[in-house]
């Protein structure tokens, strides 16, 4: 199969566009991270990166996710004029059934697509697409690029992939809970009456089971320990579900298990069991950068104990750890259950670019544009979600 690189005038176009803007950005392609790591890990430090966009993270979505055939691409932007890197922006190219597409090296972990910045300088939708066509002329030969997950910003930076005239709203949300004030009381404080009411109504029921208690996983035997009550509960509450986790693939179980050890050394990855007695109900692999806590990973074991929520009272229990450290965001993560509106949290629309480059890459553009309005359709009518929520559980249990 023969595909077409991004046309010459294209590029021309986009590039006189630049011009106009009074700012132009050239571009390289990188195909490793160790050409980029030191660049990479002086941004982490002094820049603009996500916790999803940590080093260590990326390099393990490189060794461990990575499809077969997939090749790593990092495009280095920079400022025409001052020759100075502004952008790292990390994709992968993958054949995906009959074409080639461009995504962002994410392979499933990465709840956020977001390029690692310098520094916090202020970014216009000229300068923002004056960059992107830098990204897009070094690119090699693709039929598609579609880079999901687009947050509006990053610690308060605009984030120049959602200033593109190319990125529009997804079906994908995310939600939070701004952390403030003093530790005690913060539930009461942040969240819903009700939840709140829950929260402590749960806590004292733990308490007169034996004690209930918070741990962080802080030597790599507790750290084994909590990883493997987590994998455990997790594909055990799954299976009941009749859901897929990608926990069930090996690779992404080894993924995890080794980011989990690394973050005990950086405190960038840390994990967290919930305690009642000697008995573990929860476990909650959560990533930690700049103030704000990501929610990643939860396993619970919800027929523990009868009336109570494991997993509310280890988010809640988590939020007043994470305060006292100072810890100002708590982030619940990409989707829309409903015990993140129960518990208070604040929601945002993520966004996405899907940008077909030949005819091959429209077709399957059509096809994901559909999948999503269609998906959008079927959440809308909740009859409708949960009698096809049931097909699917029954489809995987048969196929267990």
């Amino acid at each position: 199969m023969r595909m077409a690189p991004i046309s010459a005038a294209r590029a021309s176009a986009l590039s006189a566009r630049a011009d106009t803007a009074g700012r132009a950005y050239t571009a390289r392609l990188h195909t490793s991270l160790e050409a980029v790591k030191p660049l990479w890990l002086e941004w982490q430090a002094d820049g603009v990166c996500t916790a999803h966009q940590h080093y260590a993270w990326a390099e393990g979505i490189a060794a461990r996710l990575m499809p077969k055939g997939a090749e790593l691409l990092v495009v280095e932007v920079s400022d025409a004029a001052t020759g100075e890197p502004r952008m790292l922006v990390p994709l992968m190219r993958r054949r995906a059934f009959h074409h080639y597409v461009v995504e962002w090296l994410s392979c499933g972990v990465c709840d956020y697509s977001a390029p690692l910045l310098a520094d916090a300088s202020p970014w216009t939708t000229q300068g923002a697409e004056a960059a992107w066509a830098a990204v897009c002329s070094v690119l090699p030969p693709v039929d598609r690029i579609h880079i999901a997950g687009i947050p509006q910003q990053i610690y308060g930076v605009a984030n120049p992939l959602a200033l593109l005239s190319a990125t529009r709203d997804s079906i994908q949300i995310t939600s939070g809970l701004a952390l403030h004030g003093e530790p005690e009381g913060l539930i009461k404080r942040i969240c819903k009456p009700s939840f709140a009411k829950t929260f402590h109504k749960h806590c004292r029921r733990f308490e007169q089971m034996g004690g209930l208690s918070l741990v962080e996983a802080d030597t790599p035997a507790l750290m084994e320990e909590l990883f493997g009550t987590l994998l455990e509960l997790r594909l055990k509450r799954f299976r009941e579900l009749g859901r897929f986790d990608l926990l069930t693939q090996q690779s992404a179980v080894d993924f995890y298990r080794n980011a989990a050890l690394q973050g005990l050394s950086d405190g960038s990855v840390r994990l967290f069991g919930l305690r009642v007695g000697q008995a573990w109900l929860a476990s909650f692999l959560v990533l930690a950068r700049k103030g704000t806590l990501h929610g990643i990973l939860l396993g619970i074991d919800k027929d523990a104990i009868a009336n109570v929520s494991p997993g509310l009272t280890t988010i809640a229990k988590l939020m007043i750890w994470g305060r006292e450290r100072g810890f100002d965001y708590f982030d619940l993560s990409v989707g829309g259950q409903g015990y993140k509106e129960y518990i208070g949290a604040a929601s945002s629309v993520l966004a996405e670019i899907c940008e077909p480059m030949t005819v091959r890459g429209r077709g399957a553009n059509a096809v994901i544009l559909f999948r999503s309005r269609a998906e959008l359709y079927v959440r809308s009518k909740p009859r409708l979600l949960k009698a096809v929520q049931g097909v699917a559980r029954s489809l995987r249990r048969l196929k267990d």
